[in-house]
């Protein structure tokens, strides 16, 4: 038998002894008796007390740290949290086993409410665990500009449940951050510089060192594109009803959009001064003279 708590069952005082005690107005036995208890009450309260602000300091010494570190501000508070929930729970329980109160209930009591709430919430954890993930790889950040689930957009917030966009037309998106993870994301703002294609096709009757060349200046016309890597001009195929061209020059990122829209401008320009036809896709229909002859008889 465990003597620590035959001695504990020994010298606890009971209820109805304190009640007498209480009737007769003997308050020195009342408080005789009282005091073990108070005296644990008040050792509880201290631990607890004491409990709490080592958790703070251990939670402020994780937050520092992840800071220090330059991890994400969301998922810094999150462990920082974390760490002192943990010591907080693991201390109440400990202080209550210290006091003879079994702790056996309470762990069976936790890991019951652990599967409940795993099981009622297993799409919201699994949008957490997401959540988590990202916020360790960092495959965006804010204000970078993704495609994620067939939404593309600035990435306005970061959470742990959510990922929030803004899409080019001032709509605004949220996307769970379990289909973020689980599928491919696009970041088109994650280099500096990117390429812009700009297709065109001319009629087959230019000439294409003369059409190469035409393009190739038009592509030079904008201040925003950049020298390195310089402009190229590719032949792509010779297309049904067209010469198809390529022309690749390398912009800034932030200045994808108005490079692509002034090289489309200048191409077109360019091509009309020199008389070159941009042809639009067109079928030549030839018809068997018999088959006509048919036709026609069968029409008159």
């Amino acid at each position: 038998m465990n003597l620590s708590l035959l001695a504990q069952a020994e010298t606890k005082p009971s209820v109805t002894s304190i009640w007498d005690a209480l009737k007769a107005g003997d308050y020195e036995a009342l408080f005789a008796q009282l005091l073990p208890i108070l005296t644990q009450v008040a050792l509880l309260l201290v631990l607890l007390f004491v409990t709490y602000f080592i958790a703070s300091y251990v939670g402020r010494i994780v937050s520092s740290s992840m800071r220090k570190a330059k991890i994400d501000e969301t998922l810094t508070r999150f462990f920082a949290k974390a760490t002192r929930w943990s010591i907080m729970i693991i201390a109440i329980i400990s202080v209550l086993g210290y006091f003879g109160i079994s702790t056996a209930s309470f762990a069976a009591l936790i890991a019951a409410a652990g599967l409940a709430v795993g099981l009622a919430f297993q799409g919201t954890l699994s949008n957490f665990a997401a959540g988590i993930m990202l916020l360790i790889f960092r495959p965006y950040k804010v204000d970078d500009v993704i495609t994620v689930s067939g939404t593309t957009g600035k990435v306005f917030e970061i959470e742990l449940f959510t990922t929030t966009l803004d899409t080019p037309d001032n709509r605004r998106i949220i996307v769970p951050n379990a289909s973020i993870f689980g599928s491919t994301i696009e970041n088109i703002t994650y280099h500096p510089v990117r390429r812009v294609d700009v297709a065109v096709g001319t009629e087959y009757t230019a000439d294409i060192e003369k059409t190469r060349q035409i393009l190739l200046q038009a592509a030079t016309q904008s201040d925003a594109v950049l020298t390195d890597p310089e402009p190229m001009i590719y032949l792509l195929q010779l297309g049904a009803s067209s010469i198809d061209w390529s022309v690749r020059v390398w912009a800034n990122t932030e200045d994808y959009w108005a490079v692509r829209e002034a090289i489309t401008q200048n191409v077109k320009n360019a091509l009309d001064e020199a008389s070159i036809g941009i042809p639009f896709p067109q079928l030549d229909l030839h018809l068997d003279p018999s088959a006509a002859q048919t036709l026609t008889a069968s029409n008159s």
